[in-house]
């Protein structure tokens, strides 16, 4: 069985808390690794470390951070299939999203490596007689990050990247359900050149968590997760002073039009929904489909989920993998019953699907005629259901999108730029797509929902990611007038 150390200071660091969790292959139902969690200690010493290499990282220069960074950038793009394989034998999504969540963590990478233009400050010149005025743009100091198991590469790329380019220092407590990929990474950081303990990570459960909210040596905290987490995460380094970005749970709506293009709506929509077996943020769980055109794409839907290839990652004729845990695929299958027994028309069955082996399969599901008192509606499932929900108009269909609680995603499928351009002014929602299911922003935009799917201060990455890890400080200055020196600067004379 493999034992999965914590990386600290550079180096490999055996757990000592004796408390551990299995690692599971969710497409076999089979144990892994073994993960040690640690103790209050060893994230103590996580931080001992950051906190002590900080104190010459934040004096690097510029061009050192990003050498070492384009360095990073090559060495994770080199090993894009080993992070991939990981990825896949530990969350269970299929390869070809693997390697999309990779290169959707290289965009971030790249982008830190514009950190010169990106910590620019401004400056003002004789603000007053003799006097200058300019900003420059500090690091915090440890930062700590917090991250999901459904995009355990991504999101760590989401943070570290800018985070270390502004001089901070970082440590990392990646999900416990699927830890290779992130620790395979952080070593790759360390391959690149970047000193010890300017990364660290360490594996944990909540006694981790929470001393890294409270530890008086952190100075910020990132979390992508759900909203009950995000809430706590958010609460809690609050009041102990820290800064606080916690990206939180969604339900993310497709409007679809009635003059939009079936086939490509249906397509989108099983993309969205049943990509990485629904085990994502911006997945599109509702689809509000306005006027009659409800049964020409329910039943589009309904042709492309019957087609949909769902098995272990590492098959390349599989389109959809694998949930993470035995607990979730049980909890997700009750959603559909509970769809059913509310009242909703279950047109495909995830259920009914029969799979060889122990894996934790569920079939995608699509359920018609859903409600927005429903729980199929009202919750985050997190797994392969797609609810369709019939309104008469597109008022309708923006109100659903105002009263929902969350206001991660929001999507319109339509071919009239006039309703589109309105859309983008009515939805509620950080992240908006015109004809695009997902609108996860390029790197440098910025990540981020409205209402209970964010708690904090900035959103994450591009821009607001600079801003959140970096303080700003303004100088004035004032030098003796230039005529006043002892050094011949040729300044006139009173002979």
């Amino acid at each position: 069985m493999e034992i999965l150390d914590h990386l600290i200071g550079g180096e490999s660091v055996a757990g000592t808390s004796g408390r551990t969790s299995p690692v599971y292959n969710p497409a076999t139902g089979q144990q892994s690794a073994e993960l040690p969690l640690a103790s209050v200690t060893e994230v103590d010493n996580a931080v001992a470390v950051a906190a002590e290499a900080f104190s010459t990282w934040r004096r690097s220069s510029l061009a050192t951070r990003t050498k070492h960074m384009f360095r990073f950038r090559e060495l994770v793009d080199r090993n894009t299939d080993e992070i991939a394989r990981r990825l896949t034998a530990e969350h269970g999504k299929v390869l070809s999203d693997a390697r999309g969540e990779v290169a959707r963590g290289l965009e971030n990478i790249e982008y830190a490596c514009g950190i010169a233009e990106l910590l620019k400050g401004e400056y003002n010149e004789q603000a007053s007689t003799g006097v200058d005025v300019y900003t420059v743009r500090q690091p915090l100091g440890v930062v700590a990050g917090i991250t999901p198991f459904n995009f355990p590469a991504m999101v760590p790329l989401w943070m570290i990247p800018t985070a270390v380019a502004t001089g901070n220092t970082f440590v990392l407590k990646p999900s416990e359900r699927d830890p290779s990929a992130p620790m395979f990474v952080a070593e790759l950081f360390h391959e690149a050149g970047f000193p010890p303990g300017v990364l660290n990570v360490v594996n944990g459960d909540k006694e981790a968590v929470d001393r890294l909210l409270t530890h008086p040596d952190i100075a910020a905290v990132s979390f992508v997760g759900s909203t009950p987490i995000a809430q706590h995460i958010f609460t809690t380094a609050n009041e102990h002073g820290k800064r606080v970005q916690a990206l939180a749970g969604a339900k993310n709506h497709m409007i679809v039009l009635p003059d939009a293009d079936v086939n490509v709506a249906a397509d989108a929509a099983v993309s969205a929904a049943f990509g990485s077996a629904g085990e994502r943020c911006m997945a599109i769980s509702v689809a509000v489909v306005v006027g009659d055109v409800a049964d020409e794409l329910v039943s589009a839907i309904e042709d492309r989920v019957g087609k949909l290839v769902v098995g272990p990652g590492d098959r390349t004729e599989s389109e959809m993998g694998p949930l993470i845990t035995r607990e979730a695929q049980e909890r997700v299958a009750g959603y559909i019953q509970a769809g059913a027994d509310a009242g909703a028309k279950v047109v495909v069955d995830g259920r009914d699907t029969q799979f060889d082996g122990d894996g934790f399969f569920l079939g995608a599901s699509l359920l018609d005629e859903v409600s927005p008192d429903m729980s199929v509606y009202e919750d985050e499932i997190f797994g392969p259901v797609l609810s369709v929900v019939r309104v008469g108009s597109y008022t309708e269909a923006v109100d659903l999108i105002k009263a929902n609680p969350w206001g991660n995603g929001a999507a319109i499928f339509t071919r009239d730029g006039g309703a589109a351009r309105r859309f983008q002014e009515d939805a509620d929602a950080g992240m908006v797509g015109i004809n695009v299911p997902i609108p996860v922003p390029v790197a440098y935009h910025s990540f981020g929902g409205w209402k209970d799917s964010l708690f904090g201060d900035t959103t994450m990455y591009g821009p607001e990611g600079v801003r959140f890890y970096s303080k700003a400080k303004v100088v004035t200055e004032r030098w003796p007038d230039p005529s006043t020196s002892t050094v011949d600067l040729g300044f006139p004379t009173n002979d």
